[in-house]
C-alpha cells in the first residue's frame, strides 16, 4: 500500500514497484487539495501495477529511475522477440548466402558448391528452420555421408565428405552471425585425410614413354614432363601465352569444367622457362597447329578432354610398357623431382611450379632426391673429411715443427 509524505513542505509518493520501494518528490505543497489529487494517482499507480501495466516513465518522465526503467524494459522486449523470432528455413538462406558469396568465387567453385548443395544439402536440411538445425544433425548427416546410396555402394572417402561439409559449415555459421543463435557447426572438426604419397616417374621412365607415345601426343608429354604445367594449365594453354624468343611459358589462364578462367591461385600466375625439350617439342607443334588458338586442341576444336586423353592415351600406354598405372598429374611432381635431383635452385624451382614458397617442395618431394637432402650423415662425414682432418693435419704438421 502506497503512502503520502511530505519532505521539504512538498509532497511525495512512496510506493513498491516489482519488490523494490521507489520514492518520488513532487512539487506540491501539503495541502489537502494536493493530497486528495496525489492520492488518486498513487490509487492509479498502485492498479496498475496490480494488472502490469504500469509504466514509470510515463507517470515520471524526468525520473532517472523511470529512464533506467523504460531501458531495462526495451531491452527485455527485444530479447523476447528475438527469443520468439523465426529464422528462415535452410534452402531459404542457403539460397540466399549462395547468391551474397558468388561474386567472391571462381566459375569453377560456384559451380562446385551449386552441385553440393543441390546433390547433398538442400535435399536433407532445405525444409529445416535454419536455426533449428543441431549439432546431432550435422554429425549425423555426416555419418550418413559415407554410406551415400547415390555411390552405387562405392562409400564417400573423407576428403569428399570434407568438401561436401565445408559448404554446410560456412551456411550454418554465417545463418548463426546473422540471426544470432549459437551454430551447431562448434566443436566439429573436419575428417583426418591420410596422406597420399606421390609416385613421380624416374627419368628412365620418362624417356621411355615419350619414346613410345603416340606421335601426335609427344610435344604434349614432353611438354607436361618438363614443365610442371597442371593439366588445366597445358589443355587450355593459348600460343599467345608461348614465347619463343625468350623461350617462356605464360601461365595465365587455366581450362576448367569446360571454360578458361583464372588460374588455381595467385601464385600460379608464372613465366615457366624452356628447356631445350620442351622449345624443340613446341616449335614441333606449332608447325601443326600454330594458326590455331590453343596449343593443344581436339577434335572438335576445343582444348584436349584430359578424361579422354587418360582412358585413350595415357594408361593403354602404362600398360604397354609395363608400367604402374599413375595418374597424369605424376608428371608435375616427376618435373620437381627432376629438377631437385638436377641440383637447380629450390626457390626458381618453387616459382616454376607456381608455389610462393619453398616449404611444399621440401615437404612433398625432398624424399625423392636423396643426394640432396639426405639424412644419414655422409654429407656430414665428407665435410668433416674435406675440412676438419684437412685442419687437423695442418695443425700436427705446425705441432711436429715446433718441437
Amino acid at each position: 500500500m502506497g503512502t503520502i509524505n511530505v519532505r521539504a513542505g512538498k509532497l511525495q509518493m512512496d510506493f513498491r514497484y516489482n519488490g523494490e520501494r521507489y520514492r518520488e518528490q513532487t512539487k506540491l505543497p501539503d495541502t489537502p487539495a494536493n493530497r486528495k489529487r496525489v492520492k488518486q494517482i498513487l490509487d492509479r499507480i498502485e492498479a496498475e501495477i496490480t494488472l502490469g501495466t504500469f509504466k514509470y516513465w510515463e507517470y515520471f518522465p524526468k525520473s532517472k529511475k523511470g529512464e533506467m526503467l523504460k531501458a531495462n524494459t526495451d531491452l527485455a522486449i527485444q530479447h523476447h522477440a528475438k527469443a520468439n523470432q523465426t529464422t528462415p528455413t535452410f534452402a531459404e538462406f542457403a539460397e540466399l548466402w549462395f547468391s551474397e558469396k558468388t561474386i567472391e568465387w571462381r566459375s569453377s567453385y560456384t559451380k562446385t558448391v551449386r552441385a553440393v548443395m543441390t546433390a547433398y544439402l538442400l535435399d536433407h536440411f532445405g525444409n529445416e528452420e535454419i536455426s533449428s538445425i543441431t549439432k546431432a544433425d550435422v554429425l549425423n548427416f555426416r555419418s550418413t555421408l559415407a554410406k551415400d546410396p547415390k555411390r552405387k555402394n562405392s562409400p564417400l572417402k573423407p576428403a569428399s565428405v570434407n568438401k561436401i561439409m565445408t559448404p554446410l559449415r560456412m551456411i550454418l555459421n554465417e545463418a548463426a552471425d546473422r540471426y544470432e543463435f549459437t551454430s551447431p557447426w562448434k566443436g566439429i572438426k573436419s575428417l583426418k585425410v591420410n596422406k597420399s604419397d606421390i609416385e613421380p616417374f624416374s627419368l628412365e621412365e620418362v624417356n621411355l614413354i615419350i619414346s613410345n607415345v603416340r606421335q601426335d601426343f609427344r610435344p604434349y608429354f614432353v611438354t607436361r614432363f618438363f614443365t610442371g604445367m597442371r593439366t588445366g594449365e597445358i589443355d587450355g594453354l593459348k600460343w599467345q601465352y608461348v614465347d619463343f624468343e625468350k623461350r617462356l611459358i605464360l601461365v595465365r589462364e587455366t581450362w576448367v569444367n569446360n571454360e578458361f578462367t583464372y588460374t588455381k591461385t595467385d601464385g600460379s600466375q608464372r613465366d615457366i622457362q624452356m628447356s631445350q625439350p620442351v622449345f624443340d617439342a613446341l616449335q614441333a607443334q606449332y608447325k601443326i597447329t600454330g594458326s590455331k588458338e590453343l596449343v593443344f586442341y581436339s577434335a572438335d576444336g576445343l582444348p584436349l578432354r584430359h578424361d579422354t586423353v587418360t582412358k585413350r592415351v595415357w594408361h593403354p600406354l602404362l600398360r604397354l610398357l609395363g608400367l604402374k598405372s599413375r595418374r597424369p598429374y605424376q608428371t608435375r611432381h616427376t618435373a620437381a623431382t627432376l629438377w631437385l635431383a638436377s641440383g637447380e635452385n629450390p626457390e626458381w624451382i618453387a616459382r616454376q611450379m607456381g608455389h610462393t614458397t619453398t616449404e611444399m617442395l621440401f615437404r612433398v618431394y625432398s624424399r625423392y632426391v636423396p643426394n640432396l637432402t639426405r639424412r644419414d650423415g655422409s654429407a656430414f662425414e665428407r665435410l668433416l673429411k674435406s675440412e676438419y682432418t684437412a685442419a687437423m693435419d695442418d695443425e700436427q704438421a705446425g705441432g711436429i715443427k715446433n718441437d
